[in-house]
Parts: structure tokens; C-alpha cells; sequence
């Protein structure tokens, strides 16, 4: 008889809050870095930057949307992929194929995106507010007074304002996380170098990171230009015109930063995750 222990559906958010918790600086210092017009400054001037004007907890400045968007975002992806695909391994033997595990995390991913994008929308803003003169700030005390000021304010329809970008990236982001860290984790054991330890979930996180990074980028970008804008952009399409001026480089404006924040971020969330599974799990005795 051999014991396993099955991740529960709601582990993947309060991992994903213990990441958001130790990377936030490094997603605000992206965030700044994307929403400059012209490359004025490189990350570290950036920060310190930020640290020199307001502080050094204006670092954490939006924690709680972070926090907000993480429950709702990362908490729908996590939950349908894993829910899904441990269903589909206790009938089939063996594995997911990796195709599979691709189109399970295009969809979580997708839902996750766009159930996300109210919380994503305040982080980015609430981020960005201290970069505005203080004439123009909005002031959301925290998320819940951001997004009930933004459906007030502005109604409904600007709460969803850069959904089709947050649902696709969405989409990049679990499929290079949640996709690549099994199929990673899967290739890393198969070589039996290695067993089902903080290691193997480290390496594979890490490769998972750094595929995520990649992926979604470009869309990270033009999603950012899109949610902190003041109607200077009529869609999508417009907003990629646009960034496609500065050249093909500017998709990928803050990819250190960008890989600097997500590939912690991932190593952390798939440590404590499997930390969760590990000792909180669903226990099943086969």
C-alpha cells in the first residue's frame, strides 16, 4: 500500500499569496519600468528611485490588490487545472500527454484572466499613483475601495478594461508555469537522479519560470499600457500599433524585470505548494 497526497482545489491561491507576498517590490518596480514613455530609467534606478521619493514601503504600495488578484486570478487557474487534471489521472494510467496539459492551463489560464482582471486592474493603478503629480492620483485607500470607486465612478464595463489582454496572458502564463513545471518535474524524476524533493520542485519551478517569462511578455506589456491608460488607446489593436512604433524590442521592455519578479515568483508558489500538498493534502491510499 502506498500513500499520496492530492493538492485541495484552493492551494494554489494562498500559495500564490505567499509568493505575491515576497516578490510585490519586484512586480511595482515592473510595472513603473513599463509605464515609462521613453527608457529613462534601468530597474535598480528605478527602485531606488521609488525608495528615495515615498519610502521604502511604497515598495509594498498595493499589496492588498496583489493579494485580491491572487485569490481571484490565481485561484481559478490553479483550480481548474489541478482539479481537472488529477480527475483525468486517476481514470487514465499514467501522465497526462503534454498537449493536454497545454490546453488545460490555455483554459484555466483564460478563465483565470479574465475573473482576475478587476483585482488586476486596481494593482496596476494603485502601483502606478505615486508616479502621478498628486493632483491626479486616485487614492484607493485599498483593492475593495479601488474596485467599488472604479464601478462607481466609471462603471462595469471599465472594471473588465483589458480583459481579452489579462485572459490571453492569463492563458501564457499557466500554460509556461503550470504545463512546464509537471512536464519539467515529470522529465527531472524520469531521470531518477533525483527523487520527489524541495530540489526537484526548485529546478523545475525555476524552468517553468523562465518559459512563463518568455511567453508572456509582450502581452504583459501591451496589458499594462492598456489598464493605466487614460483613453489615449481605443482597444487592443490600437495599443499595438502603437507600442509596435518603438520597435520590436519594446514588447519585451522589463523582461529582467519581468523574469526577476515571475521566476521567484513561481519557485516560491510551487515550493509552497507542494509544501501545502505535502503535509495538508488529500490522503489516498492505493
Amino acid at each position: 500500500m502506498t500513500e499520496k497526497r492530492m493538492s485541495r482545489w484552493y492551494f494554489g491561491g494562498l500559495a500564490s499569496c505567499g509568493a505575491a507576498c515576497c516578490t510585490h517590490p519586484l512586480d511595482l518596480i515592473k510595472v513603473h519600468l513599463q509605464t515609462q514613455q521613453e527608457v529613462k530609467k534601468r530597474m535598480m534606478g528605478m527602485a531606488i528611485h521609488v525608495v528615495k521619493n515615498d519610502g521604502v514601503l511604497a515598495l509594498y504600495s498595493g499589496l492588498s490588490a496583489s493579494l485580491c488578484r491572487q485569490m481571484s486570478y490565481s485561484l481559478t487557474r490553479f483550480a481548474i487545472y489541478e482539479t481537472v487534471r488529477d480527475m483525468m489521472g486517476s481514470t487514465s494510467q499514467g501522465p497526462m500527454p503534454f498537449y493536454q496539459k497545454v490546453l488545460l492551463g490555455v483554459f484555466g489560464g483564460f478563465t483565470g484572466g479574465f475573473v482576475g482582471t478587476p483585482a488586476d486592474m486596481v494593482n496596476v493603478r494603485m502601483q502606478n499613483d505615486m508616479k502621478l503629480p498628486p493632483e491626479l492620483r486616485r487614492n484607493y485607500k485599498h483593492a475593495i475601495d479601488g474596485l467599488f470607486r472604479v464601478f462607481r465612478e466609471e462603471g462595469i464595463k471599465k472594471l473588465f478594461s483589458g480583459a481579452s489582454m489579462a485572459s490571453s496572458r492569463g492563458a501564457m502564463v499557466t500554460v509556461g508555469q503550470l504545463a512546464c513545471y509537471d512536464q519539467a518535474k515529470q522529465l527531472v524524476l524520469g531521470t531518477g537522479v533525483m527523487g520527489d524533493n524541495i530540489f526537484t520542485h526548485f529546478l523545475s519551478s525555476f524552468i517553468a519560470g523562465g518559459c512563463a517569462t518568455f511567453l508572456c511578455q509582450p502581452l504583459d506589456v501591451l496589458k499594462t499600457r492598456l489598464m493605466n491608460s487614460k483613453g489615449e488607446y481605443t482597444g487592443v489593436i490600437h495599443c499595438l500599433r502603437e507600442t509596435a512604433r518603438l520597435g520590436p524590442l519594446a514588447f519585451y521592455k522589463g523582461l529582467v524585470p519581468a523574469g526577476i519578479r515571475l521566476i521567484p515568483h513561481t519557485v516560491l508558489t510551487f515550493v509552497f505548494l507542494e509544501q501545502l500538498k505535502k503535509y495538508f493534502g488529500i490522503r489516498i491510499i492505493s
